[in-house]
């Protein structure tokens, strides 16, 4: 039978590595975020892993979620393997030879849900207030999604 002297050390020990593992699961900047359903897309790899260091002045945070990214905390979060958008009403626009959507129904005025439209796999990126406004950050972020074959567009070009 171990002695007192050796169980209690051990109880606190046990307790505070309880406590910094708490500490460090609340903390994670990807808590709460979802892959997509298509996540494991070979795109979905090569995007989340040439993903920018640092983005509208955020640093990127490394996570273990097949085809997320994410900077600083979950300011940026995008999201590679969601499910693409058909014809839809929510306002389109185009950054840097990507077209995206706004999803209106989930977008608020201090955060705004975006996807591409006509790529497969989609990729959706929710920004909150941000230093840049969203489209900038997308303009960064398109250079990561073109190499997906675009399939129809939302904006025609003029």
């Amino acid at each position: 039978m171990p002695s007192k002297r050796t169980t209690l050390p051990l109880a606190a020990a046990a307790v505070a590595v309880a406590a910094v593992l708490i500490f460090v699961v609340a903390k994670e900047p990807h808590y709460n975020v979802r892959p997509g359903a298509q996540s494991g897309n070979a795109h979905c790899g090569r995007m989340t892993e040439n993903a920018p260091a640092k983005l509208a002045g955020h640093p990127k945070h490394a996570t273990k979620l097949a085809g997320v990214a994410l900077w600083g905390d979950s300011n940026i979060v995008l999201r590679c393997g969601v499910a693409g958008i058909g014809p839809t009403s929510d306002p389109c626009f185009s950054a840097d030879g990507v077209d995206w959507v706004i999803d209106t129904a989930r977008s608020t005025d201090t955060q705004k849900v975006i996807t591409t439209y006509g790529r497969t796999p989609a990729t959706e990126v929710t920004v909150t207030h941000a230093s840049k406004t969203p489209d900038e950050v997308l303009g960064e972020l398109s250079a990561l999604i073109t190499p997906i074959a675009q399939t129809s567009q939302c904006i025609r070009s003029q």
